[in-house]
């Protein structure tokens, strides 16, 4: 079964929704870029939310100088948005998840491949892990507090222990963890 993985930018207080600047997509520094790019490697689907999946389809295209490799990737993976009223998702390798998501997505794990990246989609995110299809979260930490907004764990989840797979720490002072689901 193919690796459901949730990848976040995250404040030190745990959101996840920007309202404000601490998050630009496109000024990270070598070493954060590195360690993108070999997630990426390891991906050959992304799973959206219909508002994320919206909002990347209006911005990455029309990207023409984009260093960060994310327009490249996005351009060649294949996409998956989970909506009930998009119906034509007017972006090249992409597909529309238009019934239950938990058994959407439960079916898309089963299919050949390589890990499956959900970012942003906040409220798939919830759906996701409240139902237990999350086995990975990759978390970029941003060295500030937001002090509000939206957090990637729904109220009241809770889980025994993770296991820490991976730890690193970047020049710009963030750090990255990647927390598993236990056997």
């Amino acid at each position: 079964m193919r690796t459901l993985a949730i990848t976040q930018n995250i404040t030190l207080d745990g959101a996840v929704e920007m309202l404000g600047d601490w998050f630009d997509p496109t000024d990270d520094s070598d070493d954060v870029l590195a360690e993108m790019r070999r997630q990426d490697a390891g991906s050959d689907a992304t799973l959206l939310g219909r508002q994320t999946f919206t909002d990347f389809r209006g911005y990455w295209p029309e990207q023409t100088d984009d260093a960060t490799g994310v327009t490249d990737y996005l351009k060649t993976v294949q996409k998956y948005v989970v909506s009930t009223t998009l119906t034509d998702p007017e972006w090249e390798n992409s597909t529309i998840l238009s019934g239950d998501p938990v058994a959407e997505v439960t079916a898309l794990k089963r299919q050949p491949g390589k890990d499956i990246v959900v970012t942003g989609s906040i409220r798939l995110c919830h759906t996701l892990i409240e139902a237990g299809l999350v086995d990975e979260f990759r978390l970029f930490h941003y060295p500030v507090v937001q002090g509000r907004g939206r957090r990637l764990f729904p109220d009241g989840w809770t889980a025994e222990r993770l296991q820490l797979t991976d730890a690193k720490s970047f020049s710009t002072g963030m750090t990255y963890t990647c927390h598993a689901r236990r056997p």
